[in-house]
């Protein structure tokens, strides 16, 4: 009995124990603080028993440069539970040799806050590397049971898995929208353990392959990559997007996409595993895509083929006022909402005339990138003056025309609204602000030369004999003094 109960009290400790050890763990570990010169510093963050899925930016050291990452992961069972632990481990190198002081620093890990004290490193003379066989490269029981001589022996597993670039449309219009998706997919059977490589990298240069020269881009922009469950042909697989755009071809030139390559790393197992040995291998392994083409064909004939957008939209419209009086401003709203080339759009140009005068709107727009569509809102917000009285079709004035691929033919978004303007004309008031009169049209034509006064004849005679008197007065006058 005594037996038994220390045997379910040594259990229980064992538990405990056990369970205290699964539970998950985030830590920042530093390297040895005395390297030669020629070996690297370490700082490694460490995640158990979940994936490392975001950290912040390593710290800067002082005399020391950074020189690359590594990764690893580690997965164990034990009495049938599994604990796992993922590192990112960044390298530093020494620039010469001295004391350098690495300051407490914080960094965020899977969202967690974690602190490190920071250490003093001191950096000496190159240090002569020795080869050195791993103590995890044996098995430790080898040394009990007679050991094996062999060298470890590591086998491929086939990977269940493809890469491949989707395309929804494989045949579009010129301006029409089609979106393009690389993703990784990886079968619920896939034995094979694999993670991705250098992704950040990767994706920069298959934008640079894929991104044609002669199209429009809505990237949609994936900062996050997690697996979501689908099925191809009854099978079920994860799948991984990469990235994802919708291309709007601007010529008549058909899309062609290459066959693309994603690097992966991928793990080989050992033959004869072992409780304390090494029991997988890193390798690598390119998937790649197949080659795909959209073929572009072009708009039906129409006047305004050229000029029109193309796409699914509907109009959204909403005046201030439908009730006026001449002189009265206006607001209204004409709204192009629908699925296309939002930042193409261009706006409807009424024109002005002796009803209207219509002034240049304002414009917002709102695009949205969901579910492998573009869509969105281009507003115009114009402001007007009605000058003549009477009942007013907005139609005739605000409508906007388009190219609609779903049913091959061409549309026309156009106001539904009417105003009804009371009052007297405006006409004259605007002739009488802007027309001087006709003297003044008259001035820039007319000669400027000086001429007499016209009269009548008999007050021509009245003023010369008032003159002659004037005169013959004045004469009598200078006679009579001299004498």
């Amino acid at each position: 009995m005594k037996l038994t109960n220390k045997f379910l009290l040594g259990c229980a400790v064992i538990f405990l124990s056990t369970v205290n050890s699964f539970s998950q763990n985030v830590a920042i570990k530093l390297g040895k603080n005395e390297i030669g010169i020629n070996q690297y510093f370490t700082v490694t963050v460490q995640v158990e028993n979940d994936r490392l899925k975001q950290y912040s930016d390593f710290p800067n050291i002082e005399g020391f440069i950074k020189r690359g990452t590594s990764s690893s992961t580690t997965t164990n069972y034990v009495n049938g539970r599994m604990s796992s632990t993922q590192s990112l481990t960044q390298n530093y190198q020494a620039t010469e040799k001295g004391t350098f002081l690495l300051q407490p620093f914080f960094m965020t890990i899977n969202g967690e806050e974690v602190k490190s004290e920071g250490t003093q490193i001191v950096v000496g003379e190159a240090v002569q590397r020795q080869a050195r066989q791993s103590p995890f490269s044996r098995d430790p029981f080898d040394d009990l049971f007679g050991g094996r001589s062999e060298p470890e022996e590591f086998l491929d597993i086939k990977a269940d898995a493809f890469v491949a670039l989707t395309l929804d449309k494989d045949e579009v219009y010129v301006g029409e929208g089609f979106t393009a998706t690389l993703a990784f997919y990886v079968a619920e059977s896939n034995r094979a353990e694999m993670r991705f490589y250098n992704l950040a990298n990767q994706i920069t240069e298959i934008v640079k392959t894929v991104k044609p020269p002669n199209c429009w881009e809505e990237n949609f922009s994936i900062d996050q990559i997690s697996g979501e469950p689908i099925t191809i042909g009854g099978k079920a697989y994860d799948r991984y997007k990469i990235y994802q755009t919708t291309y709007y071809p601007l010529t008549l030139k058909d899309i062609e996409f290459p066959s693309i390559g994603l690097k992966m790393i991928k793990f080989k197992v050992a033959k004869n595993p072992s409780f304390f040995g090494r029991n997988r291998q890193e390798d690598y392994e390119t998937f790649y895509s197949k080659e795909k083409t959209v073929k572009v064909k072009d708009l039906p004939a129409h006047p305004m083929k050229d000029q029109v957008a193309v796409g699914n939209y509907r109009l959204d419209e909403n005046i201030s006022n439908r009730e006026l009086e001449t002189g009265q401003s206006f607001n209204y709203s004409f709204n192009i909402v629908g699925e296309g080339n939002i930042s193409s759009i261009e706006a409807p140009t009424p024109k002005n005339n002796d009803a209207f005068d219509f002034y240049a709107p304002n414009v917002t727009q709102r695009v949205n990138r969901a579910a492998g569509k573009v869509s969105g809102v281009k507003s115009y917000d114009f402001y007007a003056i009605p000058n003549e009285p009477g009942e007013f079709k907005l139609g005739d004035y605000f409508y906007w025309v388009f190219f609609n691929p779903e049913n091959d033919s061409y549309d026309t978004l156009r106001s539904e609204y009417s105003l009804n303007v009371s009052g007297e004309s405006r006409k004259n008031l605007t002739i009488a602000s802007n027309d001087l009169g006709d003297f003044y049209d008259k001035i820039g034509s007319v000669d400027n030369e000086l001429e007499a006064i016209g009269g009548d004849d008999w007050v021509k005679i009245i003023v010369n004999i008032f003159i002659a008197l004037t005169l013959g007065f004045t004469a009598y006058l200078l006679f009579k003094k001299t004498a």
